[in-house]
């Protein structure tokens, strides 16, 4: 049985919002079956939304979404139902998880600021880069800057910077998250005194939750950020969690 320290920081997960069902499947599969080959038993699946106390139906309604979108295929083994990936599914899993999985000291260490002679947002956007203010932009050193762009590059960045490219609308979703993570790394037990279920469970939440503020924004290089944003600090207690409860193989996953 959980421990009430494992039950309460599972809650404070579970109850922060935006805990679609369809999307918490995404981020199961991203974290446990995201290889070619990779599958989750029906069992299993439904043992893991129990956890997070998805109804059945839900779970139902949700799996049936994906294999609709072709996220997700199902086949049958016997009386078993078998999960996995599409190819699509996989891709798609596979381009997010540099972002999900990076650690803090993975963090880009260059940057460079772009001026443009005129806006270009959306191609801009999806490049990496940050707008400051129009034609205007940061990101990672590494990135191609257009040819006719003015390119300086620096070292430090002054706080008045780093605050500016924080994302406004997520801030308070990030200040929420730290604080549950950090209830998490404070009263969770150690790995060896939870059950593989358990972790699974704990990992899909830790994922979710922070794959659905951290992908929605582009990643900043590290000398872009103050110490103490909320957005970092999860970052570093996300990577601190997922390395103290490794991902289980869904064989040793063991429906009650």
């Amino acid at each position: 049985m959980p421990t009430d320290d494992f039950a309460t920081a599972v809650a404070d997960l579970k109850n922060l919002g935006g805990q679609r069902v369809w999307s918490l499947m995404i981020s199961l599969f991203g974290d446990l079956a995201r290889n070619e080959g990779d599958v989750i038993d029906g069992p299993i699946l439904s043992a893991i939304m129990a956890a997070m106390d998805v109804r059945p139906e839900a779970a139902r309604v949700a799996l049936h979404r994906l294999r609709k979108d072709q996220w997700i295929t199902s086949l049958k083994r016997g009386r078993t139902a078998r999960h996995s990936l599409t190819p699509e599914g996989r891709a798609q899993s596979q381009a997010a998880s540099t972002r999900i999985y990076a650690t803090p000291d993975e963090l880009d260490r260059g940057w460079q600021m772009v001026l443009l002679e005129k806006d270009i947002p959306q191609e801009f956007d999806s490049a990496g880069f940050t707008m400051v203010q129009p034609r205007l932009y940061v990101g990672p050193a590494h990135l191609a800057a257009p040819k006719d762009g003015l390119v300086l590059e620096s070292k430090d960045a002054p706080e008045w910077l780093m605050r500016q490219l924080e994302p406004v609308s997520l801030e308070e979703s990030y200040v929420q998250l730290r604080h549950a993570l950090e209830n998490a790394v404070r009263s969770l037990p150690k790995a060896r005194d939870l059950t593989p279920l358990e972790i699974a469970t704990l990992r899909c939440l830790i994922v979710h939750n922070w794959r659905r503020l951290a992908l929605k924004h582009p990643a900043l290089p590290r000398p872009l950020m103050r110490d103490d944003w909320a957005g970092l600090i999860c970052h570093i207690l996300v990577a601190d969690l997922l390395a103290r409860y490794p991902r289980p193989a869904t064989v040793q996953i063991a429906a009650p």
